[in-house]
């Protein structure tokens, strides 16, 4: 038995660890994490006003603010899945460094109502680095896409009985 064991000792050098999910049914967790915060502001109305935080394994916060079923924090888990849904929405308007700014007075941003919501959505890499969008829902834009997808981008999360009444 001692030559077995120690026989493998050489082969047990190159061995790593497994983090989170092994099977072959969602991709790695990656070591280096980012939180998503994704945080609406009031308008002339009733707009939910909330923020909502997100890891990639699917732990989050929701934390509502003004028009929302729920007032103060609640967590809340989703599945991986789910968080990478939820990024891929929000991926095309990422900036590359620093922030992007769609608000009435920017570039883009072409005879905007003032009664409008807006969001800000931050990444915040384990590292330091972060971007930060904020995007005004007044803007008018040629392209609606951006718009679309930032309103719908909360739908992958399981936050909407947090927002609204069933």
């Amino acid at each position: 038995m001692k030559i077995i064991a120690l026989g493998l000792l050489p082969m047990l050098g190159g061995c790593v660890m497994a983090v989170g999910n092994t099977t072959t049914e969602t991709a790695p967790v990656a070591i280096e994490r980012e939180t998503i915060s994704y945080e609406t502001s009031p308008c002339f109305g009733t707009c939910p006003v909330y923020r909502v935080t997100i890891q990639p394994d699917g732990t989050g916060v929701f934390e509502g603010r003004r028009f929302t079923k729920v007032v103060g924090t609640r967590e809340f888990r989703a599945t991986p899945g789910k968080y990478r849904a939820f990024a891929a929405k929000l991926q095309p308007y990422r900036p590359q460094q620093g922030e992007r700014l769609v608000q009435p007075g920017q570039p883009g941003c072409d005879n905007a109502p003032t009664d409008m919501p807006a969001v800000d959505v931050r990444w915040n890499e384990l590292s330091g680095a972060s971007q930060h969008l904020s995007f005004y829902y007044g803007c008018r834009m040629r392209d609606q896409r951006m718009n679309e997808a930032l309103r719908s981008a909360p739908n992958e999360l399981p936050i909407r009985a947090f927002i609204e009444a069933n």
